[in-house]
């Protein structure tokens, strides 16, 4: 590939040397990595070769360094192993992701809230960028917010928090201080461009104009910018508000109603709705994937897993890897009949 951007035509197709080089980057970024940890234990294996041709004094020395360096590749190679995972046909594109309340007013939102703080900050820990598309505020905090997670692998990793999510803690609106339970729905779809052929007829799509909420500012809620896309034959609404035109919002929300529609589609041929959809459920009891304890004891817990911590703080300020990691591994066939390691 690389010699073939050196051909005297290569840039006579500018959109499609643009996918090549697109093309070409992703692919270093999976190979580099093992070929130079390769090189890493090849170093290893000539300085044991150098320990085993030392004197004792040597040998000492030596053995210190290898260790060292042993010591230091473990995380490499966790990390390496996470990301061999990663094979689905979507896992390098960005996320489209969206929290939505449960039941429950106040508390719901309020958790909605905590939960879309902790999303962007687990982003940021991973190099994401993280756009807000829309967001429905409610009475205290939120009641439904999307957001489009860009980065490497952006939905082979977040894909992992689909699901119904349970918060059980002393409410802080509640004047006798008893203890509450929340739940909110967290969808996660990967964001697909000319990657798939999908054609909605403009009958089947009603949309509507109307003014961003939120905090404003010169030009933001004095015109129709926001849009509304709603897919009346599945009844899939989509809406994006975050640029000030009209046009762009409305490309925006038509790439992710593109993006839903095929989720559904593939959920469909595969009749395996519990996989994207159905695994999430309905957003109340039995059918949350991880609790989050903050009264009477602190526990955050993946209920698919058995992955456990007390810091609970910490999963809050966006801590989600060692919960990410666990569901990659677990769904992976080499590791999916091994049981896994209980963490505090």
């Amino acid at each position: 590939m690389e010699a073939q951007m050196g051909a005297p035509t290569f840039w006579d197709n500018n959109d499609r040397a643009q996918k090549h080089i697109v093309k070409l980057n992703g692919l270093k970024k999976s190979v580099l990595p093992v070929v130079a940890f390769k090189k890493k234990v090849d170093d290893l294996g000539v300085m044991l070769e150098l320990i085993d041709a030392a004197d004792a004094a040597e040998k000492d020395l030596y053995a210190q360094e290898v260790t060292g360096q042993v010591d230091g590749m473990g995380p490499e190679l966790d990390q390496l192993e996470i990301a061999s995972f990663l094979t689905g046909q979507f896992d390098r594109n960005n996320a489209i992701f969206s929290i939505q309340a449960g039941a429950g007013g106040t508390e719901s939102n309020d958790w909605a809230d905590i939960l879309f703080r902790m999303y962007n900050r687990w982003a940021e820990r991973r190099g994401f960028t993280v756009e807000l598309q829309d967001v429905q505020p409610g009475e205290i905090g939120i009641s439904k917010a999307t957001i489009l997670i860009k980065g490497e692998n952006a939905y082979g990793y977040a894909k992992a928090e689909r699901g119904v999510h349970r918060l059980v803690r002393i409410s802080p609106f509640d004047a006798n201080k008893r203890r509450h339970t929340s739940f909110c729905a967290v969808d996660v779809i990967a964001e697909v461009n000319d990657e798939i052929a999908i054609d909605i007829p403009e009958a089947e799509i009603r949309v509507d104009v109307y003014r961003s909420s939120g905090k404003g500012g010169q030009g933001v809620n004095t015109t129709d910018s926001a849009v509304r896309l709603t897919h009346i034959p599945s009844g899939i609404v989509v809406v994006c508000q975050n640029e000030r035109s009209q046009i762009k919002n409305r490309a925006t929300a038509l790439n992710v109603l593109k993006s839903r529609l095929y989720e559904k589609k593939q959920d469909e041929q595969r009749a395996e709705m519990d996989k994207f959809y159905g695994e999430k459920g309905e957003i109340g009891w039995g059918s949350q994937i991880r609790s989050y304890v903050l009264q009477p004891y602190q526990m955050v817990k993946d209920l698919r897993t058995g992955i456990s911590t007390s810091d609970t703080q910490g999963v809050l300020d966006g801590d989600l890897d060692r919960f990410v990691n666990a569901w990659l591994r677990a769904g992976c066939p080499r590791h999916r009949n091994k049981d896994i390691q209980m963490e505090e």
